[in-house]
């Protein structure tokens, strides 16, 4: 499907931006670091299971939050990586600058990024009845930036699987609220 020139213009603009954080060691380290956690959702899996056996917010919400959001996580892979990324079919940016570390490059087309509906749906989820949920914010867009950071999204890739992952997330809670 065809970009169009406004958002080709904000892609180009935002990879503009972060190409100037892209070389310093310590921003190198942390945003490779987050889209490999990032990974099949396996960090947001992790936090799902901590809050599971933690029950951090009491044990019956922990354990339905923590069962939730591992089935959600799930269901937004199959969701974006089959529905809606075939729909869609954008190629993912090309970069032929050496990589600092090494990354998995997925299959998958590019809108929208998987890390980020993954990282923003898990968020909504694994925040409710908890003390700590004021954290999994930012760390979702630290693992959404980094796709961007690593050149296998483009920016406008990133936006719009935070609004996708947002849209599941409020969704899930909604019609599935914790106990």
């Amino acid at each position: 499907m065809a970009r169009s020139d406004a958002v080709d213009r904000f892609d180009d603009r935002a990879d503009a931006l972060i190409d100037r954080l892209r070389g310093n060691p310590v921003a190198d380290r942390v945003f490779y670091a987050a889209s490999a956690a990032g990974d099949h959702g396996l960090v947001w899996i992790a936090l799902a299971v901590a809050r599971y056996f933690t029950g951090v917010g009491g044990a019956e919400a922990a354990h339905y939050a923590g069962i939730r959001a591992g089935c959600a996580e799930l269901f937004q892979s199959i969701f974006v990586n089959i529905g809606i990324k075939s729909l869609f079919r954008r190629e993912r940016p090309v970069s032929q600058a050496p990589r600092p570390y090494h990354l998995r490059i997925p299959r998958t087309s590019s809108f929208p990024s998987g890390h980020a509906t993954a990282s923003f749906c898990a968020a909504v989820l694994l925040s409710q009845g908890t003390p700590w949920g004021f954290v999994l914010f930012p760390l979702a867009m630290v693992v959404a930036f980094s796709r961007a950071f690593v050149r296998i999204h483009h920016a406008s890739d990133v936006v719009g699987g935070i609004v996708v992952g947002l849209v599941i997330g409020l969704t899930i809670a909604h019609f599935f609220p914790l106990p």
